[in-house]
């Protein structure tokens, strides 16, 4: 099995209540891309500029993430700077600086495009429908988007949803999308613009699915430690779809539920460090070894 993923990577300076970095290594196809590794062969596709050195494609590369399709542009890499207050929900954007992404036209390898799974993160939905044209044979397609596209592109970003299997948003976005208040109003309002599932993402409350078939929910991992919250909903991505594509043998009702668990557990890392620093290092066992506590901790009895 093979996964695609196509979206951002940056150098992200943030500041948080715990601490901060001035610079350091993200995106959104970095965060995916690390958590994705853990179930299955993942291809990255986005542009870096000169500053990208060989330090931080060493961070992808050990993790096994295959960074052939890479593009290298004359001039710097994506740059974000952000902050966060105590509620951590929230990410206050102080500078963004699009440089050699600004004129990205996704280029995909034919390895890429022959991927069984393919994951549109956050960027331009006309380029979401390019890539997604690339990629006629993926068997199951992730969609992420923001707010901004919603206030700009509308329109088109409709037409993107349209075209894959499972959108994935956060809570007051599918509402501003749909302009349905009501949570399981607005999933159901997106599922008939084409896709078969929809995620809710609740940042540290957790996440919600909605099929055709019912609903599934699940609340953030508690934890006593949370130092940067960027990615953790790139990293959800990565673990739901990594998952769904190395591990599951199939998509049904209980594979993406499962799959619901390794996002959860792979954002829950995300957050209790600085950018990639905890996912880097992670390995398979601690997974394992989180997913059981999230299994116990949200199972009862009747009796």
């Amino acid at each position: 099995m093979s996964l695609t993923v196509v979206g951002s990577i940056a150098f992200d300076a943030v500041a948080t209540p715990f601490g901060e970095r001035e610079r350091m290594l993200g995106g959104s196809a970095v965060h995916f891309s690390l958590a994705a590794s853990f179930f299955t062969d993942v291809r990255v596709v986005g542009p870096v500029g000169d500053d990208f050195t060989e330090t931080e494609l060493a961070v992808l590369e050990n993790r096994g993430v295959i960074t052939d399709d890479i593009e290298r542009v004359s001039g710097e890499t994506f740059f974000w700077k952000g902050h966060y207050e105590y509620d951590l929900n929230t990410a206050h954007t102080d500078d963004t600086r699009l440089n050699v992404f600004g004129d990205f036209e996704p280029k995909l390898s034919d390895t890429s495009k022959a991927a069984d799974l393919l994951f549109l993160a956050n960027i331009q939905p006309d380029l979401q429908r390019q890539v997604r044209a690339q990629c006629p044979e993926a068997g199951f397609v992730g969609l992420d988007t923001m707010n901004l596209w919603i206030d700009t592109a509308k329109e088109s970003l409709e037409a993107a949803i349209s075209e894959v299997d499972c959108l994935l948003i956060n809570d007051a976005e599918i509402r501003q999308l749909t302009g349905e208040p009501n949570l399981a109003r607005a999933a159901a309002a997106v599922m008939e613009m084409g896709p078969k599932a929809v995620i809710a993402k609740q940042g540290e409350y957790g996440a919600a699915l909605f099929t055709p078939g019912g609903f599934f929910a699940l609340p953030g991992f508690p934890l006593e430690d949370v130092r940067d919250p960027t990615g953790a909903g790139d990293s959800f991505a990565g673990g739901f779809l990594g998952y769904l594509d190395g591990e599951a043998g199939g998509i049904d009702q209980q594979t993406l539920r499962t799959a619901m668990g390794y996002g959860t557990v792979l954002a829950s890392y995300n957050v209790e460090e600085f950018g990639t620093e905890r996912v880097s290092r992670l390995s398979r066992d601690e997974i394992e070894s989180r997913l059981e506590a999230l299994r116990s901790m949200t199972s009862f009895s009747l009796t």
